[in-house]
C-alpha cells in the first residue's frame, strides 16, 4: 500500500491504533452541543433574580420566618356585631353598652366558611383592612367533613372542590399582607374520619400550607387544637404530617377556653416537636379559664381574655388573638342560636367577666 501525504509519517500500528479508537456517533455529538447551548442561555436567562422576582421570593421567605405582628396594628371593625349592639343599646341600657363596648373595640378575626363570591370576598375585606394600615387576620374554615357532621358541619363537598375554593381564597388576599388560620378543628378531630380520609384531609392542610404560603407577605398557622384535645406528642406528627416546616407556625385555643399558662405550655411542647415553630393564642374568651364541667359549646360563667397583642413576654409566643368573635354561638346548645349566630346575652356576660 502506497502512503501519501501526512500518512506516509504515521506507522502502521498509528494508522491501525487511529482508525479502530471509539468515537462518539454524529447524534451524540450533536445533542450535546445542544445541550451545553440550552443550558448556557437558560442560565444566562435566569442569572440574578429580576428584582421583582427577588423582592417576591424575599417576601415569601420573610412571611414564614418572621413574626408578622410585630410592629403590625391589628384591625378594630367599627361595623362588628358587638359596635352595632353598643350603639343599639346606648339608650336606654347604657351600663349594658359600656360593656359590650369592651369586645367592641378589640380585634377580631374574620372567618370565611362560604363557597359562593368567597374570592371577592376575601378580596374586598383585606383591601378594606389594608386601606386602614392594619393586618388583616383572617381564618380558612371550609374543610370537607368539618366538625365531624357536629355543630358547625359543612364545608366543601369534596377535596378537589376544597383545592379550588383554597386557590380562590388565596387569588382574593393577592399579594397583600396578612394572616391565615388554617382550619380549626382540622387536626384535632383528625381521628373521626377513615384512614383513607385522614390521608386525604393531611394532603389537603398541605395543599393549603403551600398555596397559601406561597402568597408573598402571607404568614399561615395551622389550627393544633387546644391543651385538654390531643397529648402533644399526637398533635406534634399530625403537626408535621400536616406540612407545619412551611408554615408560620400553629394556632391555639381557637374557640375554646384554656388559659394562657395552660395554652403555651402545650405550645411549648408542640414547638418542640415541630422544629421549633411559633405559635399564637386565641385568647378571646379564656379569662375565666375552661368550665369546671369540660364543656366546650357555649358554657356559663366564662369571660373576656387577654386582649390581642403581640407583646406576649415570650419568644414563641407571636401574638395573643381573639380569633373566635366571642359573643357568637358554638351551636344550639344551652338554649343558645346556631353555630356562628350572634347572641347578644352571652357576649354580655363575657364582657361582665372579663379579665382586664
Amino acid at each position: 500500500m502506497e502512503l501519501s501525504g501526512s500518512d506516509a509519517d504515521k506507522t502502521t500500528k498509528d494508522m491501525l491504533a487511529e482508525r479502530t479508537a471509539i468515537r462518539p456517533p454524529a447524534e451524540i455529538v450533536q445533542c450535546a452541543t445542544m445541550l451545553t447551548v440550552v443550558l448556557l442561555l437558560a442560565s444566562m436567562s435566569l442569572g440574578p433574580l429580576s428584582p421583582h422576582a427577588d423582592a417576591l421570593t424575599r417576601a415569601r421567605s420573610v412571611a414564614q420566618t418572621s413574626n408578622p405582628f410585630a410592629a403590625a396594628r391589628m384591625y378594630v371593625d367599627p361595623d362588628s356585631s358587638a359596635a352595632r349592639q353598643a350603639r343599639a343599646w346606648r339608650r336606654h341600657r347604657a351600663a349594658d353598652a359600656r360593656i359590650m363596648d369592651k369586645l367592641a373595640g378589640q380585634p377580631q378575626a374574620d372567618w370565611f366558611d362560604h363557597a359562593d363570591g368567597v374570592q371577592g370576598d376575601v378580596a374586598q375585606r383585606v383591601q378594606q383592612i389594608t386601606r386602614t394600615g392594619a393586618l388583616p387576620v383572617l381564618v380558612a374554615y371550609f374543610m370537607p367533613h368539618r366538625d365531624c357532621g357536629a355543630y358547625s358541619s359543612g364545608g366543601a363537598r369534596d377535596a378537589r372542590a376544597y383545592r379550588s375554593w383554597l386557590d380562590h381564597v388565596a387569588a382574593g388576599i393577592g399579594s397583600r399582607r396578612a394572616v391565615v388560620i388554617l382550619e380549626p378543628d382540622a387536626l384535632a378531630d383528625l381521628h373521626c374520619l377513615s384512614s383513607a380520609r385522614q390521608r386525604e384531609r393531611l394532603a389537603l392542610l398541605r395543599y393549603g400550607v403551600q398555596t397559601l404560603g406561597a402568597r408573598p407577605g402571607l404568614s399561615v398557622y395551622l389550627d393544633a387544637g387546644n391543651s385538654h384535645w390531643q397529648p402533644a406528642a399526637v398533635m406534634g406528627l399530625r403537626l408535621r404530617e400536616a406540612g407545619v416546616q412551611d408554615a408560620r407556625g400553629f394556632a391555639l385555643n381557637v374557640s375554646n377556653f384554656g388559659t394562657d399558662a395552660q395554652e403555651i405550655a402545650y405550645g411549648h411542647r408542640l414547638s418542640e416537636l415541630s422544629g421549633g415553630r411559633p405559635f399564637v393564642v386565641d385568647t378571646s374568651r379564656n379569662g375565666r379559664g375552661p368550665s369546671p364541667t369540660g364543656a366546650w359549646c357555649n358554657p356559663p360563667g366564662r369571660g373576656l381574655g387577654h386582649p390581642p397583642t403581640a407583646s406576649t413576654g415570650d419568644s414563641l409566643v407571636d401574638a395573643f388573638l381573639w380569633i373566635k368573635t366571642p359573643g357568637e354561638s358554638d351551636g344550639n346548645c344551652n338554649g343558645a342560636p346556631v353555630a356562628g349566630q350572634w347572641w347578644p346575652s352571652y357576649a354580655l356576660g363575657l364582657g361582665r367577666r372579663a379579665s382586664f
